[in-house]
């Protein structure tokens, strides 16, 4: 469930767990503190203290302005993130959806393949699906730069490659 959900959610619930979520959903999952909400919000800081110290209910147009502003900043507005493709081991191993870049918060989403054809589709779609750019293994990523508009990365596994040579080497010896 999304950060923007769980605020909904809340709501629906008690105004204490409005506070509780919110105050969660600020420091934690978005990793900012409730000056720098406030600011990405257009939310007098005041209000926004009030509102998570129970001293105020929020009215509709601050609950909305806060669900927008999570929206925003986790990007789940129109598909703002970056697809990871990858076989599904691999993805298995990637612990966060979300990540501090630069400044901004950056939605990781997974595509798994495990065929060539099944990575090029699968960067189709996450293209169509609003991915900003797109990471994947070098042996599609000539391909994929070809047939897509947004940015492609390559992966290249460094240890992972030195620790499975090692295994391998244990294996035969």
């Amino acid at each position: 469930m999304n950060a923007a959900d769980k605020i909904i959610d809340a709501v629906l619930e008690s105004d204490d767990r409005f506070r509780e979520t919110l105050s969660k959903v600020i420091k934690d999952e978005l990793g900012l503190t409730a000056l720098e909400f406030a600011e990405k919000a257009d939310i007098p800081q005041s209000t926004l203290y009030k509102v998570m110290s129970g001293k105020r209910e929020p009215n509709m147009k601050t609950l909305r302005q806060i669900i927008k502003t999570i929206k925003k900043i986790e990007g789940s507005e129109k598909g703002n993130f970056i697809a990871v493709i990858a076989a599904r081991p691999v993805l298995d191993n990637i612990s966060e959806t979300k990540r501090k870049i630069c400044g901004n918060l950056c939605t990781i989403r997974e595509y798994s393949a495990t065929s060539m054809e099944e990575a090029i589709i699968a960067a189709v779609r996450a293209e169509r699906d609003g991915a900003k750019a797109l990471v994947c293994a070098p042996i599609v990523s000539p391909t994929v730069e070809k047939i897509l508009r947004i940015p492609v990365a390559t992966i290249m596994p460094k240890d992972s490659l030195i620790e499975a040579i090692e295994l391998v080497a244990k294996k035969i010896g």
